[in-house]
């Protein structure tokens, strides 16, 4: 797999992560053995970076990849990118302390089973924190102690990728960015490639929208968030379907779908690699719950990159779908 330097971390990782907010458990249960066997197969397949976070499954993520990394070699183990700061109260940018961030990244620590993290981002806190000179000090203090080797932030908008960019130890910046979110492309690709900041696409098949596998009569688990935050209920709406209503999303995918077709490529495929073409991008982190899933999407990095045709064809499907809808809110 293509491999590309994340940013201040100093490290190179393949273009194709993997997310594991699904190991915690909301995107429907998944057994133990089973999730080690997702990850191993990601692995096997040329994935070499891990993204987690303390608040997925109040810590089952990050403990079931310590139990995956215990048993392998340590110059085999993959970068383990980890967030903190969902454990605070989301609107209360007060509790971004030096005591609380490194209370949560021991938290991180104990359950990955390492003494130092490979990254840690601050989970999409509140806007305040980003302008915040004392939260970043204190992230600099973690890696001065060396508890942590680089941080980064992962943001809900543009305005606030643009306000994180400006810090000078910021080692990456994840964000949404899919066929359906298109706007981190005008300001936030271009500013972090001259800030040296690797960017880390999320929510690359919109929550499973450019899978296109899914109609009308799909249904969710009661425990999977595109059941119970499709209204923005439990967070921010753009995290489930890229913040597409559904059924408008389905629209899109198909035409998507039609695009897809033409080269004789799974809908996902062609969805992944437009990320990967995106000036900036760093890798694209989709989550899988099958080791089938976690192959296939590792397989998007070997496709050729888009034609030219088939990049308007994507922008033709966002301007007449979506931009309407979802390009002013983030």
């Amino acid at each position: 797999m293509e491999s590309r330097r994340l940013g201040r971390t100093g490290r190179d990782v393949g273009v194709v992560g993997l997310g594991t907010w699904q190991l915690g458990g909301d995107w429907g249960e998944v057994r133990d053995d089973d999730a080690l066997a997702l990850l191993r197969t990601a692995v096997d397949e040329g994935v070499t970076l891990l993204d987690t976070a303390d608040v997925y499954g109040d810590g089952r993520s990050e403990q079931l990849i310590g139990r995956f990394l215990a048993d392998l070699p340590e110059g085999d183990r993959p970068l383990v990118a980890t967030k903190a700061g969902r454990r605070a109260d989301p609107h209360e940018p007060g509790q971004y302390t030096a005591d609380n961030l490194r209370a949560w990244t021991d938290r991180s620590r104990a359950n990955l089973g390492v003494e130092r993290l490979d990254l840690v981002q601050l989970h999409c806190p509140p806007t305040a924190v980003f302008s915040d000179d004392a939260v970043f000090e204190a992230l600099d203090a973690l890696v001065d102690q060396g508890l942590v080797a680089a941080y980064g932030v992962s943001v809900e908008t543009v305005d606030e990728a643009m306000t994180a960019l400006a810090r000078p130890h910021l080692a990456s910046l994840q964000i949404i960015l899919n066929a359906f979110r298109r706007k981190p492309l005008e300001r936030v690709l271009p500013a972090a490639a001259e800030a040296g900041v690797g960017v880390l696409a999320r929510v690359p098949l919109a929550s499973g929208l450019l899978t296109g596998k899914y109609d009308e009569t799909t249904t969710f688990a009661e425990t999977d968030h595109r059941s119970y935050n499709r209204d923005g209920a439990a967070f921010d709406i753009g995290e489930t379907f890229s913040g597409v209503p559904y059924e408008l999303g389905l629209r899109a995918a198909a035409e998507v779908g039609e695009v897809a077709a033409t080269r004789g490529v799974p809908t996902a495929a062609l969805a992944l690699r437009w990320v990967l073409d995106q000036p900036g991008v760093t890798c694209a982190i989709p989550g899988a719950r099958t080791p089938e899933q976690a192959r296939s999407n590792a397989a998007a990095a070997e496709l050729d990159p888009l034609t030219d045709d088939e990049l308007a064809a994507l922008e033709r499907v966002y301007d007449t779908h979506l931009r309407e809808v979802v390009h002013h809110r983030w």
